[in-house]
């Protein structure tokens, strides 16, 4: 009976036996796949070529063309910018000149309404109007006389109101002093008289 117990002993260790040498062969195997794995990713990165020097010429190139066409974008950005702030610029100091002149040309214009019998101071006095008039116009400056038409605060201040049925409603009805822009901005705003508000 005994015999039987060793034989069963012996037979039990070799059962573990074996399954441990299974498992130990497993796990190499698992090992010697991993290894296998990386050594295989560590050749494909060496297989990757070094690039040459015509490639690294060429990515260079390629960067300093990159930043060149950058550079001349803001560069055309900046002209640009700097082109339309010196028209603003410009445009604003002809409005500011012109607008202190303004006045003067609106004594000429009152001085052509005065009645008088020197015809030769008239015709003088005509003459320097057209003049000046025409100095204004080559200098772009539009006269805002918004007479009949519907009142538009962006050009005209409205200095008085009056009631109307011959006229429509907010139409100008009278201009106390005409008004003068250049291009879209008003040097002075025209005073009306606004009929039926």
């Amino acid at each position: 009976m005994s015999k039987e117990k060793d034989n069963e002993k012996e037979l039990e260790q070799d059962a573990v036996e074996t399954e441990t040498d299974e498992v130990t062969e497993q796990t190499e195997e698992q090992q010697e796949a991993e290894q296998t794995e990386e050594n295989a990713a560590e050749e494909d990165q060496e297989k990757e070529p070094e690039p040459t020097e015509e490639e690294k010429l060429k990515k260079e190139l390629e960067d300093y063309k990159d930043k060149y066409l950058r550079l001349m974008a803001e560069y055309d950005n900046f002209r640009k910018r700097s082109a339309k702030e010196r028209l603003d610029l410009s445009a604003t100091i002809k409005g500011n000149t012109i607008g202190e002149i303004l006045p003067v040309f609106d004594n000429f214009e009152r001085a052509l309404d005065a009645e008088t019998e020197d015809t030769n101071y008239k015709a003088g006095v005509e003459m320097i109007f057209k003049q000046f008039g025409d100095m204004l116009t080559k200098l772009g400056v539009e006269i805002i006389d918004p007479i009949g038409q519907t009142f538009d605060p962006n050009i005209a201040n409205a200095v008085n109101q009056i009631e109307d049925e011959n006229l429509g409603e907010n139409e100008v009805a009278q201009v106390f002093q005409k008004g003068y822009k250049i291009g879209d901005k008003v040097i002075r705003y025209a005073m009306v008289v606004v009929a039926n508000p």
